[in-house]
């Protein structure tokens, strides 16, 4: 049952009010009657009606013609009904999350290993649209944002900015994606087709790894008064919509495995590439009804959590070289790096028919597992490695379930996939590579470059955030130091249904709007 509170949950009262709804995006309230009048006009001129986090988390209570006939990867506000883990590849709502269960021949360990797929979701076949949903839709409730005289801008490496894009026009705004130039045509291909104005499409020096000159192009954008900028890293809604969501979904796909075949796992790990800190919250909820442990995962060649380290890789989608202000860090217990090499060539594995036959002919996979890894985009292998090495370290078997996501599918991946084949197999991919390329990426996962964190650690990590947020980017020390508590984390969380009081109330204003 969905609990209902009226009135917004109490943080310190020493920390600053304005930091917390303006910065973070921690409002419970109207704060600007004004704009929130402006939005209810423009919501009631286009029809558009705005699903509660409770009814993303819970499909099952949206009335099921909402969607019917709607293509799903239309700009019809009607998709914003589907922005939750409960979609096949045609758009229908399905009563479990789709998921695949990873068997010891392709992973080498003995603990089934979930996977819940992401490229579900509607308009951009990845879960950052779920991100865009969280972080946005309470900076337009509480009247901060005003589709009239703002521009939502979404600064990304890539998938997030792309929700962004599509979370703005389905709500009645203009959009602006801020992404670095390096990353996947694939994803500047999907943004021509979503922009009126090419100038809304903001290419920023660097590639995954350059997440500064993201922050340093919307710094200089929010000067103009116009520009209302959407950090994923630190609109904390990003942390309230996976916690909610994300991890009831994980929760159910893992329930629905348990009663099908598994009657004695547990849940013992949930592994996730940190990216914005968004989705790694889901691990929150798991921890506190399983007791389930927490993996960040970064990529090997920019070991920020692992060493405080820098450098460039090509896990696109998963962020790097800072610590986001969303990441609750002291609920973290392992941390994992994971080669870019490994991601780059185990895709090819995955997606070319040599790879595909290797697998049926020499581990037995069968057409339906084989067709599954298709929906595994860089960011997904990595998790799925994050588990392998997760499960080797702590040394679980049969009964250790861990539960992971692919955030999107191989479908963004095709120019990358032509880059690694054309420069590390010149002569083709053949079954001899694919051979290779498993015994050293799947064969042989070891547990280097891992940290099992004691509060020591956590610490370091934790830290490490400071140069950014409090020296960078002016995060009061005092809002900065709070994040180490978790009854912060939980009092974040107490937001869920508030906002959700405020989307009724706002549906409530545009019914009457329109009549």
């Amino acid at each position: 049952m969905w609990v209902t509170i009226t009135s917004s949950p109490s943080l310190d009262s020493t920390l600053d009010a304005s930091v917390l709804s303006e910065q973070l995006g921690l409002a419970g309230h109207v704060m600007d009657e004004g704009s929130l009048q402006n939005s209810v006009k423009r919501f009631a001129e286009q029809k558009i009606v705005l699903p509660m986090f409770g009814e993303l988390a819970e499909p099952s209570r949206i009335a099921k013609d909402i969607t019917k006939g709607v293509d799903k990867n239309a700009a019809d506000p009607r998709n914003l009904f589907r922005v939750h883990w409960y979609n096949n590849m045609a758009g229908d709502t399905v009563a479990v999350p789709e998921h695949v269960v990873l068997p010891p021949s392709l992973t080498g360990v003995e603990s089934p290993i979930i996977v819940v797929f992401g490229d579900r979701f509607p308009m951009i076949t990845a879960h950052k649209v779920l991100a865009a949903y969280s972080c946005f839709v309470p900076r337009v409730i509480t009247g901060q944002f005003d589709p009239t005289r703002h521009r939502a801008v979404w600064p990304s490496t890539g998938n997030y900015a792309r929700g962004g894009i599509a979370i703005s026009r389905l709500m009645g705004s203009r959009g602006v994606a801020v992404l670095p130039a390096g990353m996947s045509q694939e994803r500047f291909d999907w943004l021509d087709k979503w922009v009126d104005d090419k100038s809304d499409v903001v290419r920023t020096p660097g590639t995954e790894s350059n997440v500064k000159e993201i922050y340093d192009a919307c710094n200089e954008m929010a000067k103009d008064p116009g520009n209302f900028i959407l950090n994923q890293f630190c609109e904390f809604g990003n942390h309230v919509g996976h916690y909610e969501v994300t991890g009831r979904a994980l929760a159910h796909a893992f329930e629905h495995v348990k009663a099908n075949g598994h009657s004695d796992i547990r849940l013992a790990a949930f592994t996730s590439a940190t990216g914005s800190g968004g989705t790694i919250a889901a691990g929150d909820r798991l921890k506190d009804i399983y007791g389930t442990r927490i993996v960040a995962v970064e990529a090997l060649e920019c070991p920020t959590m692992l060493e405080n380290g820098f450098g460039e890789h090509n896990i696109q989608g998963i962020g790097d070289k800072h610590i986001p202000l969303i990441q609750n860090i002291m609920n973290t217990d392992v941390v994992v790096a994971v080669t870019d090499k490994a991601t780059d060539e185990l895709d090819v594995l995955f997606n070319t028919p040599a790879g595909q036959k290797y697998l049926a002919e020499r581990h037995n996979a069968s057409p339906e597992l084989v067709e599954a890894l298709t929906h595994f985009g860089f960011s997904a292998i990595c998790n799925v490695l994050a588990a392998i090495k997760t499960a080797k370290l702590l040394g679980y078997g049969a009964n250790d379930a861990i539960v992971t996501i692919a955030t999107d599918g191989s479908d963004l991946y095709p120019s990358e996939r032509k880059k690694t084949i054309a420069t590390r197999f010149p002569k083709g991919f053949s079954e001899l590579d694919a051979a290779e390329v498993f015994s050293e990426h799947l064969g042989s996962v070891s547990t280097d470059n891992m940290i099992d964190c004691t509060e020591r650690e956590r610490n370091r990590i934790f830290n490490l955030g400071y140069y950014t947020w409090v020296e960078q980017q002016g995060t009061p020390l005092a809002v900065f130091e709070a994040r180490r508590s978790q009854s912060f984390w939980r009092t974040v969380r107490g937001f869920a249904p508030v906002w959700d009081n405020l989307i009724t109330e706002f549906n409530q204003r545009v019914a009457r709007f329109t009549k």
